[in-house]
């Protein structure tokens, strides 16, 4: 009797711990909440810019006489909407005529309201701004510890073109004769404006000598150092040596162009004007009829939402209706495929990526996905998907990559998310999130999908955007998914073939190996 009080007692030791266990895995996870807002300048950032700016404003008080030939090639606001006039027809013939076309008046002229045009293309470009820059591209100069005063980041210079390098400065006590050295490798030094009393060695060069017996001469003279990139690379960095006599600094300048941005104009709406701003893709294959309830469902909430379909069926049937755009592919040409043509021919700021068998609901609110776009630095926002069990997933995944040896690297994926959105209590921060998700076009065709998974896949896009997309989930934006559960002895003939295709034995295992150790270079993946 005390033996079997005793297994009982066991027992339900160990189904309360069970229990506690399935609550704590169920439970609401306490990760912090993170403000990724577009990035403000912060009170540091502040405090360094007074810094630099008191840094540079000493000796202003020094005279200096401009040096024309290299004060013109300064790409400071050189922006001229200028062509060749020369209306003799002989150096027309002999020389290709520039031409040049003002946007600024060809296109606000035909606009109806050129200054809400201009307004929207600022803010616009204002966000892009916000949403593109790091604290790493702020300015900022190492005040002198050793004599040298130099710049530590944030120099820039497009390929070719000339700068003044700015934050140059010498600190030591006075002595006869001050002298300080520049060493470059893609480009020469020389001087914007001439300081009396400065002596300049190898002007024009790879490597300049400055000296002076006036430590203020020299000073104000190293305000008016130039760099001019002379070796054309279109995304690289040149490293300067910065000397004198028993000290040595070294920085970098950049060497690059600055990003185009890609702005949308989207019309002037107090709101979101959801059909102006995302364009829905979505790929389907042997399942006209879930495409149908696909479409039914996206019109009865978005009446003119545009809706890309990528179609890679052997007989291929038309898909008509307004707002629709209907891409035929090589027939069984695949899954990531026609995503890639689906999102190409998207115009719009935003595509939402959703599934043929999906179907939107009350609560496909599209408007909640554009307004965490735009307010944060998320490029990427999944939602969840509710099955007709009533059970919605996220599919939120972390993913990590462990450098390795000269056998590759180890790649880690977890499920769960990194930290929840201040001021988006259903949102949080994942590396990787479920099919229904709405992106940045442009950020999301930069990163592409490999047309080599044709069956399945979905985790490999996300492994490729490490470190390119900033992905989020919302689970307050949901959106329906057909009926899974077919009996076997009702199932159409078209349903058959999708499942052969869908679910073959094939090599997808062997091409995923090879996707994850040569393209990707993982000797180790992991995953729970």
């Amino acid at each position: 009797m005390r033996a079997i009080a005793k297994k009982s007692f066991v027992l339900l030791l160990v189904s309360g711990l069970l229990l506690l266990a399935l609550i704590y895995s169920w439970g609401p996870e306490t990760k912090a909440s993170v403000n990724i807002g577009l990035r403000q300048s912060s009170s540091i950032e502040e405090i360094l810019q007074k810094k630099t700016r008191d840094a540079l404003s000493n000796y202003h008080k020094v005279p200096y006489r401009i040096k024309e030939d290299v004060a013109w090639q300064l790409a400071y606001n050189t922006c001229e909407c200028r062509s060749d006039k020369n209306p003799l027809p002989l150096p027309r013939m002999l020389f290709p005529r520039v031409w040049a076309h003002n946007l600024h008046v060809a296109f606000l002229g035909s606009e109806p309201d050129p200054e809400g045009v201009k307004r929207r293309r600022e803010e616009e470009y204002s966000s892009f701004k916000r949403r593109s820059s790091t604290p790493a591209d702020l300015f900022l100069v190492a005040e002198a510890n050793s004599p040298l005063q130099f710049p530590t980041q944030g120099v820039e210079v497009r390929p070719l073109k000339t700068i003044i390098i700015p934050g140059l400065g010498l600190k030591q006590k006075p002595r006869a004769r001050h002298v300080v050295n520049l060493t470059a490798a893609l480009g020469t030094f020389d001087v914007a404006a001439t300081v009396d009393g400065v002596s300049l060695v190898g002007a024009g060069g790879r490597s300049m000598e400055l000296s002076s017996g006036a430590l203020s001469g020299l000073n104000r003279q190293l305000q008016f150092v130039t760099y001019t990139n002379t070796l054309f690379h279109p995304r690289t960095a040149d490293t300067v040596q910065f000397a004198t006599e028993g000290h040595q600094a070294v920085f970098t300048i950049k060497v690059g162009y600055s990003s185009i941005p890609k702005l949308f104009n989207s019309g002037s709406y107090g709101y979101y004007n959801v059909s102006a701003l995302v364009t829905i893709a979505t790929k389907t294959f042997l399942r006209y009829d879930k495409l149908q309830d696909l479409i039914d469902s996206v019109r009865q909430y978005y009446p003119t939402i545009t809706i890309v379909i990528a179609d890679d069926n052997e007989h291929p049937k038309p898909v008509k209706g307004p707002h629709i755009e209907h891409y035929i592919m090589p027939f069984g040409k695949g899954w990531f495929a026609g995503r890639n043509l689906a999102v190409s021919q998207v115009t719009t700021k935003y595509v939402l990526w959703v599934d043929d068998d999906f179907i939107f609901t009350a609560s496909t609110k599209l408007e909640k996905m554009v307004d965490i776009l735009e307010k944060t630095t998320l490029d990427l926002v999944g939602g969840a998907v509710r099955e007709v069990t009533g059970y919605s997933a996220t599919y939120r995944h972390t993913i990590s990559v462990d450098e390795g040896d000269a056998d590759g690297d180890c790649l880690h994926i977890r499920q769960g998310f990194h930290h929840h959105v201040d001021g988006f209590p259903d949102c949080v921060v994942a590396d990787a999130v479920i099919n229904f998700f709405m992106g940045r076009t442009d950020k999301i065709l930069r990163i592409g999908f490999d047309p080599r998974l044709a069956r399945r896949g979905h985790l490999e896009f996300f492994i490729d955007a490490l470190g390119s997309l900033h992905v989020g989930s919302c689970s307050d934006v949901v959106i329906g998914h057909a009926s899974k559960i077919v009996l076997p002895w009702s199932k159409t003939e078209a349903e058959k073939t999708y499942d052969r295709f869908r679910y073959s034995a094939s090599n997808d295992g062997k091409l995923h190996n090879e996707l994850f150790y040569f393209k990707n270079r993982f000797r180790c993946m992991s995953s729970n």
